[in-house]
């Protein structure tokens, strides 16, 4: 039994436990920060337009982070490989970080530029610990069916601490329910739990996983730790698969982000009333149904190709989208027309998280033709793409919440809210007098803005998912066949090559022999 059948079974179940609080501190960070701002300070327009800018150029400088951690990772040599090092190393830096960003006191423009290095300091921290685990995928296992596993039970555990955090987020820090009375003790606790989850499941993997091949000695042979900055650059950009998957991965989840990243407890609040249990169960529901497809898409990937799945998936988050639209156009407000809005949102989100399973396969399943190309794998420099991506799509998302909260005047509302949070954190008002007087200031905001963030968290992210999914179907080649065809070359070269050096080797022992013979 080869080492990678020997540890398969372990691997798979401490391997996918390690994201479980990894995604819950992702999902807390870039889903709730602006949400968390938005209703603890008041903000003036020009500072809410710096925020925005903070995070769109914290991404920005991603685009170097990325690629020069993966680059870093394939130069690391322990005797714990050169993943482990970076996930324990990123994991405790990235803790401290969320700890700081949740617990600040202040308030103004000093918040903002704190916000600004934390957010910076962020970018760093999280991108250490984020490619070195999805970088272990292509090196715990080549083939294509136990791929699929590794990725589809990680997303499964990552979706579980995402929704987790979805869940109890908007119920332990907005409304009746909140821990502490207000919002920003409330966000402040669950910095601090969040944070210690995270340490307390990425020791599984840590401590857990066994790597075929651990990378703690360097490879004469394998030039990956001298690659420059250009060489890094020419494994994405001389890579054309890579290249498309780059740009549709990238449009799919800017669409992906919008309701999660504001918009969808923005609008919830606005519509249904300022209850954290509301948003909760939308948000709960609404990635419920993904729970199967995470389970499932090994099977369903067996019978059912990428590309005609993602038709199917297009159509079932159109329908999503149409039945949100839909109703928020004609129905008035109320829980007939929550549960219903909730519903179209778990059609919208199925065929949304499909689509990021198959992208993300697709970027990994480059690693194969990169070395069909150029003789070199770079796992951990194409895993750096896809973490890249995901954050600059949060960003980009971000950017349009914040337009579409600026056109349609949303902190108008919001200020007036932050004001009585921190009325209640310094017991100047009663719990009960904040909520009455929050109720009293939705109750003010005109149909035609919370229109304007409905089609902003419909039309849009529909519109989005489509251009990527005929990008993919017209310009992506590296199907399931093309695939097959390359790691099967990519075999026979392999076995080639141990044939060559075999030979070479009884060629040397045999060499001193003949000489005495000779003699």
């Amino acid at each position: 039994m080869d080492l990678e059948q020997k540890y398969r079974k372990r691997n798979l179940i401490t391997y996918p436990l390690g994201t479980v609080g990894r995604d819950g501190m992702y999902q807390l960070f870039t889903n709730f920060i602006l949400t968390f701002i938005l209703f603890t300070r008041n903000l003036s327009a020009a500072q809410l337009a710096t925020i925005t800018l903070v995070m769109v150029l914290a991404r920005a400088f991603d685009a170097l982070n990325d690629p020069i951690m993966g680059y870093i990772i394939e130069r690391t040599r322990t005797r714990f490989g050169k993943f482990k090092p970076w996930l324990a190393i990123g994991m405790l830096s990235t803790a401290a970080v969320i700890i700081t960003a949740f617990t600040s006191p202040l308030d103004g423009w000093p918040f903002i530029i704190e916000f600004a290095i934390v957010y910076f300091l962020y970018s760093i921290t999280f991108t250490m610990h984020d490619i070195s685990y999805w970088g272990m995928i292509p090196s715990l296992s080549s083939d294509a069916n136990t791929r699929n596993q590794y990725t589809s039970r990680a997303t499964f555990f990552a979706g579980v601490g995402g929704t987790l955090i979805a869940m109890l987020v908007p119920l332990l820090t907005t409304g009746s329910a909140a821990i502490g009375g207000n919002t920003k003790t409330a966000y402040a606790i669950v910095a601090v739990g969040v944070s210690l989850l995270g340490l307390v499941f990425i020791a599984f993997t840590i401590f857990g996983v066994k790597e075929p091949n651990p990378h703690t000695k360097k490879d004469p042979s394998d030039t990956s730790g001298h690659a420059s900055i250009k060489q890094i650059v020419g494994t994405i950009f001389k890579n054309r698969e890579l290249m498309w998957v780059i740009l549709i991965f990238l449009l799919q989840q800017i669409g992906n982000a919008i309701i999660g990243g504001g918009l969808g407890s923005t609008y919830v609040y606005f519509e249904f009333g300022y209850e954290g249990g509301l948003y909760s169960i939308f948000s709960t529901v609404g990635v419920a149904a993904t729970a199967v497809l995470m389970i499932m898409y090994p099977m369903i990937s067996r019978h059912i190709n990428r590309k005609p799945l993602m038709s199917i998936m297009m159509i079932v988050s159109g329908v999503g989208y149409a039945l949100m639209l839909g109703l928020g156009l004609a129905m008035p407000a109320g829980m007939v027309k929550f549960w219903i809005f909730t519903i179209g949102y778990m059609l919208a989100n199925f065929g949304q998280y499909c689509f990021y399973l198959v992208l993300m396969i697709s970027i990994l399943n480059t690693v194969e033709y990169n070395e069909y190309q150029s003789g070199h794998r770079e796992e951990a420099i194409i895993a750096s793409v896809r973490p890249f991506l995901t954050k600059l799509a949060s960003a980009l998302a971000i950017a349009l919440t914040s337009a579409t909260y600026l056109i349609f005047k949303v902190t108008d509302y919001t200020n007036q809210i932050a004001t009585l949070e921190q009325q209640a954190s310094l017991g100047e008002i009663t719990e009960e007098q904040k909520l009455s007087q929050i109720g009293t200031v939705l109750g003010s905001v005109e149909s035609g803005q919370k229109l304007g963030i409905l089609i902003a968290m419909t039309i849009v992210p529909c519109l989005f998912m489509l251009v990527a999914f005929l990008l993919y179907k017209h310009k992506y080649t590296l199907d399931e066949a093309k695939y097959d065809s390359i790691v099967a070359e990519l075999a026979e070269r392999h076995e080639a090559e141990r044939a060559a050096k075999a030979e070479a080797a009884a060629g040397a022992e045999s060499a001193p022999a003949d000489k005495g013979i000779s003699g």
